[in-house]
């Protein structure tokens, strides 16, 4: 048993709230399954997800080192579920801590224009993780092992990290960004079985989604068709951004590839949650495009 509760300022993002409303629905009902308190951030602002710094990244660091300001006021770590937003955030609370010893003076005009807004200033006093590696390394895949009730034992699992997550910092403390094992060994702790294929590490698409259509669904389609091929019955991933690409286009992506898909992606909460006897009407599971039924099937829902 952990012997004291974890807590962490909780950044949900935008995506979480609005497209993806069923991530932030299923990251409570984890987090409270689990016994981990979230307080939430309901003054943080949108990180950006990397397109503030195409104008400025003076822009960038400082509303994100506003962000990670909320959370060293709670004297908490910054958690949050997106891997766009943990990329971001993550890298940006990394400059800045270089900064801090490299460029000070920088760092002064960074909280000098916080100052102005009457923010805290950034101190470089906590950390950010994604809700991934707080489940790895800080409650540990013992403990989530010992709380699953329903074991998904028949359930083949294609992980897609996402970009953001792996590669957007100068340092992976947590896991190999190239050969990553966070989510397979996730995957295992709730007796499901990982599926590796070429794509789980490579880029969903959706960046290019705005000006290059065709070619982020072909990168979607190409994906989710070498999971099929690997034998997966779902794809789960810890990106709201990449689920938007991969689920709520899959029909579009259908169209561009001419070929019929219909796999399930799920969220990395969903998945845990499941294998903790949460219901799927908790974790929003019928707001899927992609059907999440063949899922629930398998596993005797």
């Amino acid at each position: 048993m952990l012997s004291q509760t974890l807590k962490y300022a909780y950044y949900p993002g935008c995506v979480a709230q609005g497209a993806c409303r069923e991530l932030y629905l299923s990251t409570q009902a984890l987090t409270q399954a689990l016994g981990i308190e979230l307080i939430e951030l309901k003054k943080a602002a949108c990180c950006g997800s990397g397109t503030f710094k195409e104008d400025s990244q003076l822009l960038e660091d400082t509303v994100n080192a506003r962000n990670i300001a909320l959370a060293e006021e709670l004297n908490l770590p910054l958690l949050t579920h997106c891997s766009t937003c943990q990329g971001v955030i993550g890298h940006v609370d990394e400059r800045l801590k270089g900064c801090q010893t490299s460029n000070p003076t920088y760092v002064d005009q960074v909280n000098g224009l916080l100052e102005k807004e009457g923010c805290s200033p950034y101190r470089g006093s906590t950390e950010v993780k994604h809700l991934l590696y707080a489940l790895v390394t800080d409650y540990g895949l013992e403990e989530i092992t010992n709380r699953v009730t329903r074991k998904l034992s028949n359930l083949k699992c294609a992980a897609f990290y996402g970009c953001y997550l792996l590669r957007a910092q100068k340092s992976m403390p947590y896991d190999d960004p190239f050969q990553p094992e966070a989510m397979e060994n996730v995957f295992r702790a709730v007796g499901a079985t990982p599926i590796y294929y070429r794509g789980r590490t490579q880029c969903c698409g959706w960046p290019l989604s705005s000006y290059a259509t065709t070619e982020s669904f072909k990168m979607a389609g190409m994906h989710i068709e070498e999971a099929i091929s690997s034998g997966a019955d779902c794809i789960v991933t810890p990106c709201p951004l990449c689920h938007l690409n991969l689920d709520s286009r899959q029909p579009e992506v259908e169209k561009v590839i001419g070929k019929k898909l219909g796999l399930p992606v799920l969220h990395l909460p969903q998945l845990i949650a499941l294998a903790l006897g949460v219901s799927p009407k908790e974790l929003g599971l019928e707001r899927h495009i992609v059907s999440t039924k063949p899922v629930l099937e398998k596993l005797g829902f």
